[in-house]
């Protein structure tokens, strides 16, 4: 079944990662209408793909030959487009930040089970090369992960952006969800306590650092404890500071072995045999396989909602990391659906 969809914006990622994989897929997707608060960007893309290009969000998502609304890039409308997507019943896919305000939470989350449709939020480094790797060696080779070291470093940015880019306070925050998500898949339950510390003003910090502590994988064993971190400490303008000798995305430790994960391709693991190293550069790219998992999900019989209770959960989590930064105590965290 070919899905016939709307694209919403045309973010960051379009040149490298949305626009090559929509053309891969050409065989289930179809594009048939464009909105960009850019209107050339909007054009370019429109002509490329054969699509209208629309004047506003709501007349194009209520386009009867729309079956799903890919929204690929924040703006000033906010959460407006995903209401008016359920409202006209199309399928979303989320490839904005997920740093929403808590008041929306309840009544988004409504709104999408109300409505009855498919709703996935683009988590890329779940679904990198890497990280299904990794997720197989802890199958087979590696076992339940003890320690996790993930830390993002960001180029200072003093001037928001133009074209309605994030504040990087708020860009901070979006990577430090998806961070939180990947822990959270990568161990594969929830934690159960969160602490957390910041560097610089508590509103705008230049280093924020969140620690989540997970059950034992067993009865009687260490807790599995996750070291998160994000910073925002180095001057745009110092290029060779910003790139010299970048941390993996991910460093590992496991009950038989350790693994490095240089997204979105490459893995390092050592165990008792010494030194492997995968590239997986054959593999099916990011792009291709969130967009081929948003498909199964549209045409499935079974309704996709996880990805917006991961999305909730992981921000809940970062808003309690905040408040245990503010009090400086570590603070325990309800069980998921609470």
């Amino acid at each position: 079944m070919k899905l016939r969809i709307a694209l919403l914006g045309l973010g960051e990622a379009w040149p490298q990662r949305h626009r090559p994989s929509l053309r891969m897929l050409h065989d289930r997707f179809e594009v048939r209408a464009v909105f960009n608060d850019v209107p050339l960007l909007a054009e370019q893309a429109a002509r490329e793909f054969g699509a209208v290009q629309c004047d506003g969000f709501r007349s194009m998502v209520t386009r009867a030959d729309i079956d799903a609304v890919l929204m690929l890039e924040n703006s000033w409308q906010g959460w407006l487009p995903v209401l008016a997507a359920c409202d006209a019943g199309k399928a979303i896919y989320w490839a904005a930040d997920l740093d929403f305000d808590s008041a929306i939470e309840s009544e988004l989350t409504h709104r999408v089970e109300r409505a009855g449709v498919a709703f996935m939020a683009e988590f890329p480094r779940r679904f990198a090369p890497a990280t299904l790797r990794l997720k197989e060696l802890i199958a087979t080779r590696l076992g339940h992960p003890q320690l996790l070291f993930c830390h993002r470093r960001l180029p200072r940015q003093e001037k928001r952006q133009r074209n309605g880019a994030q504040h990087p306070a708020r860009r901070t925050d979006a990577e430090l969800i998806e961070l939180i998500d990947w822990c959270r898949y990568v161990v594969g339950r929830e934690p159960v306590s969160v602490s957390s510390i910041r560097h610089g003003q508590a509103a705008h910090p230049d280093y924020w650092a969140i620690t989540l502590e997970f059950a034992p994988a067993s009865e009687g064993g260490d807790p599995v404890v996750a070291q998160i971190s994000c910073g925002r400490y180095i001057p745009a303008e110092w290029h060779e500071a910003i790139s010299f000798r970048p941390p993996s995305a991910m460093q590992i430790r496991c009950d038989s072995g350790v693994a490095f994960v240089d997204l979105p391709t490459t893995l390092v693991w050592f165990d008792e045999a010494g030194r492997h190293l995968e590239s997986l550069d054959t593999e099916l790219p990011v792009g291709e396989q969130l967009l081929t998992q948003f498909h199964r999900a549209v045409t499935s019989l079974v309704r996709k909602m996880g990805d917006l209770e991961d999305a909730c959960r992981s921000l809940q989590i970062l808003r309690t990391a905040r408040l245990a930064a503010d009090e400086g105590r570590k603070i325990k965290l309800p069980a998921a659906g609470r």
